[in-house]
């Protein structure tokens, strides 16, 4: 027994620190530096720094800078690159050549990831490079390990998650104060928990492209971001948190990915009415949070900080530390990934006193309507919502789903697609 006791210490404190390129030093590459550098024992050091803009005032020595990252990509003597810059078609690039040089590599880029997966995926297959990416989905919260390896051969029923603090946050100032849209807004971006140009957020694209990754991980299916509906909430008022607070809810911008009946599976990032019954009901401000529902374990809950330079450092340190353990994505589902499912009607609430936004989205069924308040409350084809989703945004329309989802044609609800 005592002969194998120095493997275990070795393993978890390592006698050799990691050299770690970093490219990108924002707010993701300066959280990341300020957790090694209070955490040598951790076993990283950053040995090289590539950034883009040599003017820009930063919080280190300028010697400490380059400003050529492929000469990181060329540089055999760093363990790991870890990619943190903001510009997806250039983090591609710098990440698919990494990997074709067989290199050890961590990003935090969840919109380059949702676009371009399956290739990185079969880059990984064709040249036995390593690509982990906790930190592009949820911060600080561990829902892509817990994915792959606690549920990577477990069915899941459902995932649904908030999975954008900014505008969490927006929501539940609005339901504090019953505030409009811009101001919330603009409390958000001065305290910066949203961006100067909100859209990417607000429109819902940013908890999009993290649904994707979801997707890969939950079911082994590849998607194309355009596949799946976004809508944001941009045109939101006080008159819609408070129909939602009259049912007694809440809404929430909530990604939906969910196993159908028949096998297929689907995927919705939208406003959705979420109630007290919900572990998402008190996810607030700037958190993120995660319900899996697994057919044998059950329901499980994840809640954390799902922005900021620390939560989501310590998502890339603990994607080093797992590559230093030898851990790789395996996507066991993809052998057997299910169809994608779009011909599907969804409940909802549109607000708008456009009078062809509801002749355009030709509801199959109205339950309720409220001229003075201008919405509808019925079912919509999944289809006519993607189709016309730049229209809802030209024309400020709202949407919110209500949860649940039925077969086209069928005039009973059969799923119910609860937060």
């Amino acid at each position: 027994m005592l002969t194998n006791q120095p493997n275990h210490i070795t393993a978890l404190f390592p006698t050799r620190q990691w050299r770690v390129g970093l490219i990108g030093f924002g707010c993701v590459g300066q959280g990341l530096y300020d957790i090694l550098d209070q955490r040598p024992e951790a076993g990283f050091i950053i040995s090289r720094i590539a950034v883009k803009n040599p003017t820009k005032a930063r919080t280190l020595s300028a010697e400490r800078f380059e400003f050529d990252a492929e000469l990181l990509l060329a540089d055999d003597s760093l363990d790991v690159l870890v990619e943190v810059i903001d510009d997806a078609d250039t983090a591609f690039w710098l990440v698919s050549e990494s990997l074709r040089r067989g290199r050890r590599v961590v990003t935090a880029n969840k919109a380059m990831l949702a676009r371009h997966l399956p290739a990185l995926v079969q880059l990984q297959r064709e040249t036995g490079g390593t690509l982990l990416y906790e930190a592009a989905v949820c911060g600080s919260i561990p829902v892509i390990r817990t994915l792959e390896a606690y549920f990577g051969v477990e069915p899941l029923h459902r995932l649904t998650g908030i999975l954008n603090g900014s505008s969490n946050y927006v929501l539940t100032r609005m339901g504090e104060e019953g505030a409009d849209y811009a101001p919330a807004l603009a409390e958000a971006q001065q305290l910066g928990f949203a961006e100067t140009e909100p859209s990417l957020d607000m429109g819902a694209f940013d908890p999009r492209s993290k649904a994707v990754l979801l997707a890969a991980h939950a079911y082994g299916a590849f998607l194309d971001p355009e596949q799946v509906l976004n809508l944001g909430i941009e045109g939101i008022g006080a008159v819609d948190i408070a129909f939602a607070a009259s049912q007694g809810q809440k809404i929430k911008v909530v990604a939906g990915l969910q196993r159908l009946p028949d096998g297929r599976v689907t995927v919705l990032v939208t406003p959705q009415l979420v109630g007290p019954d919900s572990p998402l009901y008190t996810v607030d401000h700037e958190f993120n949070g995660v319900v899996i529902e697994a057919d044998f374990a059950g329901e499980q809950f994840l809640r954390g900080r799902g922005a900021g330079g620390h939560p989501t450092g310590s998502a890339v340190l603990a994607d080093l530390a797992a590559l230093r353990q030898g851990f790789a994505y395996q996507y066991h589902k993809a052998a057997e990934a299910p169809e994608y499912a779009a011909d599907l009607e969804v409940e909802i609430y549109l607000r708008t006193n456009e009078p062809r936004i509801i002749d355009l989205l030709d509801f199959s069924e109205i339950s309720e309507e409220a001229d003075e308040d201008e919405y509808v409350v019925g079912y919509v084809a999944l289809q006519h919502l993607i189709r016309h989703r730049d229209t809802l945004r030209q024309y400020g329309a709202f949407v919110v789903r209500t949860g649940r989802l039925r077969p086209i044609g069928e005039e009973v609800e059969t799923v119910a697609a609860s937060a």
